[in-house]
């Protein structure tokens, strides 16, 4: 019986040793602000609190799965340690990693003298408790990819208690990974739309893409009901019906949110008014032209760009609230229509609140954004089919 203690107490020293928990030691549940940074909107806070709240149950019980997902700096690293250390406290074997440190580790066993890669591939895939930080493997080599699938498919079908936290979305994750990741019997899914805690303002207010600024006079109070202007009960309804919906999603943003409408008929104002409601209440939106947030992706390219391709659409695709304005598909080049699919794929797979504004009908859609917008459990529409606010005769929704 001693032996076994001995044992065991060995077993948690060595994996304590190999996670390098010790410089992760002030990442608790008790260092971490469950409300984010102050003057953090209150989505973004709302979504901190409920992710803290659901690792310490999964920390109490260790049952099952957890994967945290979020952009860079969200919180989800301190809350994977903060499980960690709790585990330790509780004398559970646990294993910390990023998954590039795990892959250095199988790497450097090869040449080991202290162990055989075996061995230490089995203590990876067999620790009562692994916490898999920065787990990404789009742009990992064959090997890198097989290893990885290998020890969570091990720990999957032998149910071990595993955390991963990921910046990526599950379309971005290989496809065997995914389908583990996406078992609701076994994993708690969980995303955080909180901003990098150590840049909170680029995060928070997009302030080289966002054009909130401009349009801070488009307000529910200067939006006009039209009522005199000859409108027909049909094309009164229509509008009315919208600015309700406007109205209710402003005061909680849920799911995805479509105007269509024909230029001038008011849905880029509803969808200003939102944004600017929002902001209002501290959770600054980025709300961005569709030509303008192109433009600011080919930017990333020049030879003067201060920010990478990837952390820009990164970005856009990860804003806990994006209103997307003039929508249009039609005379896109292939190149712009893969990235505008993976921008709606993102957040089609992550549910994050989605406000869009098109002149087009679903038929000129491309067919795969298209099938997102079709989708009435997450996307509600709200055709404006009233004459432009400068001209009676003005283009209206195409049938």
């Amino acid at each position: 019986m001693c032996r076994q203690r001995d044992v065991s107490q060995q077993v948690r020293e060595r994996l304590y040793s190999l996670s390098h928990l010790d410089e992760l030691k002030e990442l608790t549940f008790e260092t971490f602000q469950p409300r984010g940074r102050k003057g953090l909107g209150e989505m973004q806070a709302q979504s901190l609190e409920d992710a803290c709240n659901v690792s310490r149950k999964f920390s109490q019980s260790l049952n099952g799965w957890l994967l945290l997902q979020g952009g860079y700096g969200c919180g989800k690293t301190h809350l994977a340690a903060a499980i960690a250390n709790y585990a330790v406290g509780m004398g559970v074997p646990t294993l910390f990693l990023t998954v590039p440190d795990l892959l250095d580790m199988l790497r450097f066993a090869y040449d080991s003298e202290d162990t055989t890669f075996e061995e230490r591939f089995n203590e990876i895939r067999n620790a009562s408790l692994l916490v898999l930080d920065d787990f990404g493997t789009q742009n990992a080599t064959g090997w890198a990819q097989e290893k990885l699938f290998q020890i969570i498919n091990y720990r999957y079908i032998n149910k071990l208690p595993t955390v991963v936290t990921t910046n990526l979305s599950l379309a971005e994750i290989e496809p065997r990974i995914r389908s583990r990741l996406t078992d609701k019997e076994i994993v708690i899914r969980f995303q955080i739309i909180a901003p990098d805690y150590r840049d909170p303002v680029a995060d928070t207010l997009h302030p080289e893409l966002s054009s909130l600024n401009l349009i801070a006079n488009k307000t529910f109070g200067s939006f006009e009901d039209r009522t005199n202007q000859g409108l027909s009960p049909d094309e009164l309804k229509s509008l009315q019906k919208a600015l309700r919906a406007a109205h209710s999603y402003a005061e909680k943003p849920r799911g995805w949110l479509v105007f269509m409408g024909g230029y001038g008929s008011g849905k880029t104002h509803l969808a200003a008014a939102i944004a600017n409601y929002r902001a209002g209440l501290g959770d600054p939106p980025l709300f961005v032209q569709m030509s303008d947030l192109l433009d600011h992706l080919r930017a990333t390219f020049g030879e003067n760009s201060k920010v990478s391709f990837d952390r820009r659409f990164h970005e856009i695709r990860t804003a806990p609230l994006l209103v997307l304005d003039d929508l249009g598909t039609q005379s896109m080049t292939p190149w712009v229509r893969e990235k505008l699919y993976q921008l709606f794929n993102y957040r089609y797979n992550t549910a994050l609140p989605t406000v869009i504004t098109t002149s087009d009908s679903m038929d000129e859609m491309d067919a795969r954004i298209r099938s997102r917008l079709l989708d009435s459990k997450l996307c509600t529409t709200y055709a404006l089919d009233v004459p432009s606010y400068h001209s009676s005769r003005g283009k209206r929704l195409k049938k």
